[in-house]
């Protein structure tokens, strides 16, 4: 209970609450005397806690490995040495692997990852690194997409972005046929624009209204960076004219997921930015109603955060509100919960140490469930294609997992004792949400 009210559920992840339930497998909602569908006993619950604990250590073992993937790419472009700003590379890939329930691919994973990296190292440069003249001659490379002449972290952050977008524009092409290069190359430069317009206002002094300020500050968060490209390799791709380069066209879930991250940050960087000297929602509010204090500005804000995230998850989990693919949809919905996590109570993003015990929980360590004895699998008569079931035969509870796409589990046909009349063949989500990566 003390969790439950600590962490609202915007901000869990859900590979952790996974973990969390696998660790307190006897408060589940399966243990005996609770009241739900049919009950279970104490040894096929345990059945249930190791299978949990296998699929959850099948994915860190994903995991470790792109990890290494990461960092490999990371050493190769120099983005994890540029000798300024933040170093975020196991910040960014935890809070894709453990945000999603879906067995996504590896490839989306490592999309996001390496993207929320360059946008991290693209930001503090901008902020912290370069000069006015320099942030010019980087956009006007993007803008053309041809890095010549440009040296030192101009280049190499242009050289990594340009093989992310060749890499991602191929990858693309051989699955669906269609080029979308031009589609990601305005996005980024989009995004790169963003961050001169903020850097311009924080050299001169300027002061944007509101309004002016989130037609930026939206865009420079960039969510919609991570969201929209990733989208185009979910089970059911995005068609071209439903992710428009235009802030203005852009869906309203898309509209939704760029703002609210933005007032997230800005509640929790605001005292940070006023010492750097950058523009802020919270300052700008109290400009524009003088008779404002700080917590008069962040209480407005969160009013108007708690507004917006219930019309997002409205048109994330309802049809008829959004035309987007329902994986799509839920994409977004993931994106704002990495970001509610990352600025719920503080800064845990530009912290080095908050996330620590996080990221060692989803990857690195196994899940404590004390002592039990292995799973047991016996291979059915089904040929050459053989299927694994587990059999109990106390309350004759057969599982048997439906095949999807080659190792990746949904949900199980089972014969479950209803009542006193025999059994019945039925399809049941499992409560741990098994999904093999």
């Amino acid at each position: 209970m003390e969790e439950e009210l600590r962490l609202p559920w915007v901000a869990r992840l859900d590979h952790l609450e996974h973990r969390a339930w696998i660790e307190q497998n006897e408060m589940n909602a399966l243990w005996p005397g609770k009241t739900c569908f049919h009950r279970i006993s104490r040894a096929k619950n345990e059945k249930l806690v190791q299978l949990a604990v296998a699929d959850y250590e099948f994915r860190q073992s994903i995991y470790k490995k792109e990890m290494a993937e990461l960092k490999s790419w990371c050493l190769k472009w120099g983005l994890s040495d540029m000798g300024f700003g933040r170093e975020k590379t196991m910040y960014c890939y935890f809070a894709i692997s453990a945000s999603l329930s879906l067995p996504y691919d590896s490839h989306i994973r490592m999309l996001v990852a390496k993207s929320a990296i360059l946008i991290t190292v693209a930001d503090d440069f901008f902020d912290m690194e370069a000069s006015l003249n320099d942030l010019n001659i980087l956009i006007d490379a993007v803008t053309r997409w041809d890095g010549t002449g440009l040296g030192g972290h101009s280049k190499a952050i242009f050289d990594a972005l340009d093989n992310l977008v060749k890499e991602t524009a191929e990858k693309y092409r051989q699955h669906q046929g269609t080029d979308i290069t031009s589609y990601l190359q305005q996005i980024w430069c989009e995004t790169f624009a963003s961050w001169l317009m903020e850097a311009k206002w924080s050299k001169s002094g300027y002061m944007p209204s509101t309004d002016e300020y989130l037609r930026t500050a939206t865009i420079s968060i960039a969510a919609h960076t991570l969201v929209l490209p990733a989208s185009f390799f979910l089970k059911s791709s995005s068609p071209n004219a439903e992710v428009s380069p235009t802030a203005t066209e852009y869906k309203t879930i898309t509209k939704l997921t760029m703002l609210i991250p933005r007032l997230l940050n800005d509640i929790q960087s605001y005292q940070k930015e006023i010492e750097d000297g950058k523009m802020n929602y919270v300052l700008l509010y109290m400009k524009e109603n003088p008779d404002a204090n700080i917590d008069d500005s962040i209480t407005f804000m969160r009013d108007l955060i708690d507004k917006k995230r219930k019309e997002l998850l409205k048109h994330a989990l309802m049809d008829g509100l959004s035309d987007l693919p329902v994986e799509s949809r839920r994409l977004h919905l993931s994106c704002m919960k990495v970001f509610q996590m990352f600025f719920n109570s503080s800064n845990r993003y530009d912290s080095n140490t908050e996330m620590i015990q996080d990221i060692q929980k989803a990857i690195y360590v196994p899940p404590d469930v004390g002592t039990w004895k292995p799973l047991v699998l016996v291979p059915s008569q089904s040929g050459s294609n053989k299927e694994f079931q587990t059999t109990i035969s106390s309350q004759q509870l057969v599982i048997r997992p439906f095949k999807y796409q080659k190792r990746r589990i949904i949900g199980y046909q089972a014969s479950l004792p209803i009542a006193r009349r025999g059994y019945v063949n039925m399809f049941i989500t499992p409560n741990f949400r098994l999904s093999f990566a």
